[in-house]
């Protein structure tokens, strides 16, 4: 039987990543490099979220996972903030309506608390709009800081040890996977970086363990579709061992 070509003959759809995790760099840098205020850098990279939304879509992707706004991008100027925020308000709408009409589900990974009472309008807006779509989720993280997840995983763990309903002995992989934010995308196939930092950031720890990486140099607003197929043509040639032999 010959291989599943998807729209890049150089893909095989048999082995298209379950759950691609993006860590979206390079928004400040476009800009400098445009002679563009950052604002403007960050606007390119919220169109460039579409984009690729509907290339992995199109490639049959269960899972996409996008690193918006960490819990250390608090330490940037209050301008850069308010400026980042006022766009993901406008951003969160249009992408609603866009991911609703293809049959994609939007979930929320990070915590709410401390984001401004409006983007947590639209967020939770949002989810609900689309909690009955099944054509593939899109997990945005947002406040998000893979220790913060840990801690607060460990944090409800405790709690049932505490209430008796489970033994110390009892905490597994499993039960850990269990009480992160979306236990059901605990595991990464595909982790692409942009803008060539060779950093995970604090980004999904648990879910990254045994992912392929891939570090581009092209920074996120030029993020093309293109550039997804090569980064997938790159995780289609690598072996995944998992700690074993091939």
């Amino acid at each position: 039987m010959k291989d599943k070509k998807g729209p890049d003959p150089r893909i095989d759809l048999d082995q298209v990543p379950r759950h691609v995790a993006i860590i979206m760099d390079g928004n400040g840098r476009w800009a400098k490099r445009n002679g563009k205020p950052r604002s403007k850098g960050h606007e390119a990279g919220a169109r460039e979220v579409r984009e690729i939304t509907e290339a992995c879509l199109e490639l049959g992707v269960s899972a996409l996972s996008l690193f918006a706004f960490s819990t250390e991008n608090w330490r940037r100027s209050k301008q850069e903030i308010d400026s980042l925020f006022n766009l993901m308000t406008k951003s969160i709408k249009r992408y609603s309506d866009q991911i609703n009409k293809i049959n994609v589900r939007l979930l929320h990974t990070g915590v709410l608390d401390g984001l401004p009472d409006e983007v947590v309008q639209d967020i939770q807006k949002c989810v609900e709009r689309t909690r009955n779509n099944t054509a593939m989720d899109v997990c945005i993280a947002m406040n998000y800081g893979g220790r913060r997840e840990l801690t607060d995983a460990t944090r409800k763990i405790a709690t049932q040890v505490q209430a008796g309903a489970m033994r110390p002995e009892d905490i597994t992989e499993d039960v850990i996977a269990a009480n992160l934010y979306l236990p059901g995308h605990a595991e990464v196939d595909l982790l692409i970086r942009t803008s060539g930092e060779n950093r995970i950031s604090n980004f999904m720890l648990w879910q990254i363990s045994y992912a392929e990486i891939i570090v581009t140099p092209t920074l996120w607003p030029d993020f093309s579709p293109t550039s997804l197929y090569d980064a997938i043509v790159e995780y289609q040639s690598r072996s995944r061992r998992f700690g074993g032999r091939p």
